[in-house]
């Protein structure tokens, strides 16, 4: 089975993806085995908050339209054109996947198989149906693609690399169990912007969706503003207020409530709009519904800080106040070839 053959069956998926929305579904007459999968997939994005409550239909069919628009001839083409397959040996790489966000392993199913690899996967917990069921969908195009991907309830076995996420106390353990192989080990990482007060409210918003989509659950969500001496917010609540409605979800509600109450008896400061609590603080990695900041005196000085600890993080949004930083609202909308804590992954791949 060649490597356009793989292809050509993830594009058929980016058709069948693209039916989907948040704003309606529209069955299209030109897409593969509908009959089989466009039904039961709208049963399955519709249940998706019974098998995680933060799996609201929004934030999956987002996940869905993003990899709808990833998954064309052309975006695939020129991420694929870089690299040179032909030494590349099968192998079975083993995959264990996060669950914090709807489809977060998928890039790394992606990579592994239009690699040239077979692909062995162990889901998380949160997220058990969504990737299987676009396995199927895959295998439905290309029936040779089921020997090629397999799913694990039990530990990994019979594996000659792997790729792990977890917390930064899993991937210890990681590091540990799969030391004799080779491996990418991903840990905890989070994202940050960067203002100068020069912004506009609507660099702002698209910050907003920074820091709300997914709840905020992502490592591509903002979790940290670094902000100038004296820096007024006023404009900053303006902007978040598009995404009050944020608050009338009860899980992120629960979320705001208790948060909010310990830093409030722990004696913090903070600034609230009722729905979004900012705190100073130096740490990176701030609670679901809050958001850390911390002053910067030079841009030059904030540089150094941020890649001296660059292996905290994973995206960095400003207004072109920083060399390859994500522009604001675009941090849950990678390309391709914008990988995981910047560690190639089909060059791992094609090495092993």
């Amino acid at each position: 089975m060649t490597q356009s053959d793989k292809k050509t069956s993830f594009i058929e998926l980016g058709k069948f993806l693209n039916q989907f929305s948040i704003n309606g579904n529209e069955q299209k007459p030109d897409v593969k085995n509908n009959a089989l999968f466009y039904d039961n997939f709208i049963t399955l994005i519709e249940l998706s908050q019974s098998h995680n409550g933060w799996f609201t239909p929004e934030q999956v069919y987002f996940a869905i339209q993003s990899w709808a628009e990833a998954l064309t001839e052309e975006q695939l083409d020129k991420w694929l054109s870089r690299y040179d397959f032909t030494a590349v040996k099968p192998k079975t790489v083993g995959l264990i996947l996060a669950g914090n966000i709807p489809l977060v392993g998928f890039h790394d199913f992606l990579s592994v198989i239009l690699s040239g690899h077979k692909v062995l996967i162990k889901t998380s917990s949160n997220d058990q149906k969504l990737l299987p069921f676009l396995a199927g969908y895959l295998i439905a195009i290309q029936p040779e693609l089921a020997d090629y991907i397999t799913f694990t309830d039990g530990k990994l076995e019979n594996f000659d690399a792997v790729i792990a996420t977890g917390s930064n106390n899993t991937a210890r353990y990681f590091e540990y169990y799969f030391k004799d192989k080779p491996s990418i080990i991903r840990k905890n990482r989070n994202s940050v912007a960067i203002l100068n007060g020069k912004e506009s409210k609507e660099d702002l918003i698209g910050l907003g969706e920074d820091i709300f989509r997914y709840f905020g659950l992502g490592c591509r969500n903002v979790s940290k503003l670094f902000v100038p001496k004296d820096y007024d917010f006023t404009l900053f609540f303006e902007a978040m207020y598009e995404y009050r409605d944020v608050i009338y979800y009860e899980k992120y509600t629960n979320n705001y409530d208790y948060n909010k109450a310990v830093f409030l008896m722990s004696g913090f400061k903070l600034l609230d709009n009722e729905f979004l609590t900012i705190k100073e603080d130096s740490s990176y990695a701030s609670p679901i519904s809050s958001v850390f900041y911390e002053y910067y005196d030079s841009i030059a000085a904030l540089t150094e800080k941020l890649n001296s600890e660059k292996d905290q993080l994973q995206c960095i949004v400003s207004n072109s106040i920083i060399e390859d930083s994500v522009i604001f609202g675009q941090t849950q909308k990678p390309k391709l070839w914008d990988y995981a804590d910047n560690v190639d992954t089909i060059a791992f791949l094609i090495k092993i």
